[in-house]
């Protein structure tokens, strides 16, 4: 039975579990919630599971090798790495407003239910990068609190870097330990199709499709700009840097449909770091660090497109006319935002709390979309992921960090 299953593409494997998963939901609605979700719950468990020790084995080693070979080049690599983050997210943000512009959502629409949603509390600036910092390292790594385990991965690997021989049997052990977590990354990857199933099917039977009728516009919008983002600006900064389509995104596609359907970057990130070592083959030292950080600050999708648009559809629908003013705050708070609140949970509302309060605009913006913001949100996770991996595939095409192996140079029949 195994070896017919594993015969089916994985591809494959995963639509039918995505569809059954919608039929259920549709067939017997909530009925179906306590026995569907507990399945994407386990999947969604196993993910998050590998989270704390993959980014820290991983980067702490990507640091170490980057040290060794050259110190003055992992600096060179983190700034460029930012920098293509901010120039992507104005990228993405004009694209969010110019679909918000041309479809207009909101516009004409009435007496639509507000929920009880309380706008996140957005915390300083100053705040959030302290606690990058932790007072406690062992409470950090059991709190899951990953940008602190980013930094105290950073300078566990600038230290190994700098002692060189007389941490080297360490430094094979953290470098053993990342290996560790990728198989056990490849274990859970596997389990996609069953996850897909469990995950899809509680949304739709929660939810129900006719619960999205009255904001189709809005859904609709999002989707066209991040899907415009994806496979129209992206492919063009992949072509500009001489680079193959179709192998970046056969080498994104498992990433990309575990974001759609978990709805998390940083769930997302062990496979995202599968894709962008095993399968798009970039040098393991380098993506071990860029991905991570991605995962915590690149948010194309909740951080620059989702904030564009929901701005204009709170502002259609209370009827408020947007100035030049209100679009220079947007693109502002969009590109610099997501940078001050990596690491806040709930990105996404954050995101869109701080724009709207930025902007002048009405809070109760948030309260009239979060009936939808699950399928939303698989969009905008999908697009964040995206952009995660899409960034440091241009960074190491700029530094020769790609395997000449790699499906983004060759065609994969060439290997022979």
């Amino acid at each position: 039975m195994l070896s017919l299953l594993n015969k089916i593409p994985f591809w494959l494997r995963t639509v039918i579990g995505l569809i059954a998963g919608i039929a259920i939901g549709v067939i017997y609605g909530e009925q179906a919630v306590p026995y569907v979700q507990p399945i994407g719950d386990l999947f969604l468990r196993l993910i998050k599971m590998l989270i704390v020790p993959l980014v820290f084995f991983t980067i702490a080693s990507s640091i170490a090798k980057l040290g060794h070979q050259d110190g003055g080049k992992a600096v060179k690599l983190g700034v460029q790495t930012i920098l293509w983050f901010m120039i992507t997210s104005a990228l993405a943000v004009t694209l969010g407003l110019g679909i918000g512009h041309l479809l207009q959502p909101g516009l004409g629409l009435t007496g639509l239910p507000l929920a009880e949603l309380k706008p996140k509390e957005i915390p300083p600036v100053v705040d959030v990068f302290l606690g990058i910092v932790p007072t406690n390292i062992i409470d950090a790594f059991a709190k899951g609190q990953v940008l602190s385990v980013v930094f105290v991965a950073i300078i566990v690997g600038a230290a190994l870097a700098a002692l060189r021989d007389k941490t080297e049997a360490l430094s094979r052990i953290v470098e053993q330990g990342s290996q560790v977590m990728f198989q056990i990354t490849r274990w859970v990857i596997r389990l996609t199709p069953i996850g897909v199933f469990g995950l899809i099917g509680s949304v739709v039977g929660s939810y129900g499709l006719e619960s999205l009728t009255p904001l189709l516009g809005f859904i609709g919008a999002i989707y066209l700009a991040c899907l415009i983002h994806v496979f129209v600006i992206y492919p063009i900064l992949l072509k500009l840097h001489g680079l193959r389509l179709s192998g970046f995104y056969s080498g994104v596609f498992q990433a990309q449909q575990t974001a759609f359907f978990t709805c998390s970057s940083l769930g997302t990130l062990p496979v995202s770091l599968n894709s962008a070592i095993n399968n798009l083959k970039l040098s393991p030292s380098y993506a071990g660090f860029a991905v991570p950080l991605g995962a915590n600050m690149k948010m194309d999708g909740c951080g620059a497109i989702y904030p564009a648009i929901a701005s204009i559809f709170t502002a259609n629908y209370f009827g408020i006319e947007l100035t030049p003013a209100h679009i220079v705050i947007i693109y502002i708070s969009s590109i610099l935002g997501s940078l001050a609140t990596a690491g806040v949970p709930g990105v996404a509302t954050v995101m869109l709390t701080l724009t709207l309060t930025a902007a002048g605009l009405p809070l109760e913006g948030l309260a009239l979309l979060a009936a939808i913001d699950r399928i939303i949100d698989m969009v905008r996770t999908a697009t964040n992921v995206t952009g995660q991996i899409l960034i440091p595939t241009l960074v190491a095409r700029e530094n020769g960090l790609i395997d000449k192996e790699s499906p983004l140079l060759i065609r994969p029949s060439n290997h022979a």
